[in-house]
């Protein structure tokens, strides 16, 4: 079974990803079995089918979803992922903290796509809390990232308070 890094622990990945492949259709694609993370295409397509399926519901978003979307069924899932097709790609970044800060959201917030060591703390910032690293990483040397910084000044998802904020108090 895959592993992935979930609130500071290396543990088994349950959830697959459903990929949408040239020329399926969302509203006829199979849907596997099992606990599984449905392209948002998916979800808005078929989302009575899905919860009907009696199992825990996840969505991942694409660099061209809007949290937006899926801000009213935020209660419906169990995991919610944000895709990284590329390191140079930030805009996961804000989809996690509209999902948190604007959103409210307060399930598993998961990276996927092409998530290395060097964006797991800047990740955590945002409000992710569960990440699957890119195939052939090193999972344990990863875990390192997460005490790459010990105090950082400014306030984020993870922390509000700024430094000095904190330093007051």
């Amino acid at each position: 079974m895959a592993k992935l890094i979930k609130q500071g622990a290396i543990v088994d990945d349950a959830w697959q990803v459903l990929q949408l492949t040239e020329g399926e259709d969302a509203a006829t694609v199979s849907l596997p079995a099992g606990d599984v993370l449905f392209p948002l295409a998916v979800w808005q397509a078929r989302k009575a089918e899905i919860l009907a399926r009696g199992t825990p519901v996840g969505v991942w978003l694409g660099v061209t979803d809007e949290p937006a979307e899926i801000a009213a069924d935020l209660s419906k899932f169990a995991l919610v992922a944000v895709d990284f097709p590329k390191f140079t790609d930030g805009r996961g970044y804000s989809a996690a903290r509209l999902l948190r800060e604007r959103h409210g959201y307060t399930g598993e917030l998961r990276a996927i796509g092409e998530v290395l060591h060097d964006q797991l703390f800047f990740m955590q910032r945002c409000g992710f809390d569960s990440y699957v690293l890119k195939e052939g990483k090193d999972i344990e040397r990863a875990l390192a990232a997460f005490a790459t910084f010990q105090n950082p000044y400014q306030g984020a998802v993870d922390q509000p308070l700024p430094h000095y904020r904190r330093r007051a108090a």
